[in-house]
């Protein structure tokens, strides 16, 4: 398992554009990623609604959770993806 944080500066926070960008960067991977708001609530990063249902605002601070499959991999796409997009 790999996790690190990152902290949202897309000023919408992750709404539906960015939340369909990564659903599907997420079933691209061979691993499980999950996405959870400090203090609040997580979800797997493959189901868009869920992913929404968070409610990550601009300024929130998340910790993303890799595990299974191919996890450095994973866990470098998934970095890359969330300083390019959110």
């Amino acid at each position: 398992m790999k996790q690190f944080q990152y902290t949202i500066t897309d000023p919408v926070g992750i709404h539906a554009r960015p939340a369909g960008l990564l659903v599907k960067a997420a079933k691209a991977l061979d691993s499980a990623v999950t996405v959870e708001k400090v203090g609040g609530k997580s979800a797997p990063a493959n189901k868009l609604m869920a992913l929404m249902g968070v409610g990550v605002k601009q300024g929130d601070t998340v910790v993303v959770t890799i595990e299974g499959g191919d996890e450095e991999a994973s866990f470098q796409a998934m970095e890359q993806f969330f300083k390019e997009n959110l």
